[in-house]
């Protein structure tokens, strides 16, 4: 019979349970796939404060399968990240798969989905941050003008109250229109 690894206290798992939208299997998965992503400096077992001490680097996070493909990786890792550098603690990758969780409520997305897009960090959506998310999401496929354009596009039907600028509740309400952004803003462990 082999001994069983505590990678967590009991505490620190309850604790984890009571702040985040998993269950306490779940969040030994997490862990895990946080472990894989930098074995030699990622502790099996996490019973001090290891989850909030230990940090693996922006560039590994953003090259797992869930993320690699996403053109908001940086912006993810920025805004999950407590120091906004995109390197991650265990903490901080908790928190991100608990908002990409399907159970996470759709409010808690449009939080995060409006700071991942708010790239210059002014709690509005200007004409940058707008221009930043049409770039990502076409890859960079669309000519100056093309941007532009649909950067005006976006201000006409978001900006209610014309002040070249989306703010949180008019993002809101876009989103509430959007009836596919729930299943977007998920990520499967």
């Amino acid at each position: 019979m082999g001994n069983k690894v505590v990678t967590f206290t009991e505490e620190q798992l309850d604790d984890y349970q009571d702040c985040t939208f998993f269950t306490g299997k779940e969040i030994l998965r997490v862990q895990k796939r946080f472990r894989e992503l930098d074995p030699q400096n990622v502790p099996q077992v996490m019973t001090g404060d290891e989850a909030h001490t230990v940090v693996v680097p922006m560039e590994k996070v953003e090259k797992m399968p869930e993320l690699r493909e996403n053109p908001f990786r940086q912006r993810i890792c920025k805004v999950f990240s407590h120091d906004g550098s995109g390197n991650m603690t265990f903490d901080d990758f908790l928190d991100m798969f608990s908002v990409f969780s399907e159970q996470a409520p759709r409010d808690v997305k449009v939080v995060y989905a409006f700071k991942i897009y708010d790239f210059d960090g002014d709690q509005f959506l200007g004409h940058y941050d707008i221009e930043q998310t049409l770039i990502s999401l076409t890859r960079n496929e669309l000519s100056p003008e093309e941007v532009s354009l649909a950067c005006e596009k976006v201000l006409e039907e978001s900006d209610v109250d014309d002040d070249g600028k989306v703010s949180f509740m008019e993002f809101e309400h876009v989103i509430s229109r959007a009836p596919d952004f729930l299943g977007t803003f998920h990520i499967r462990i």
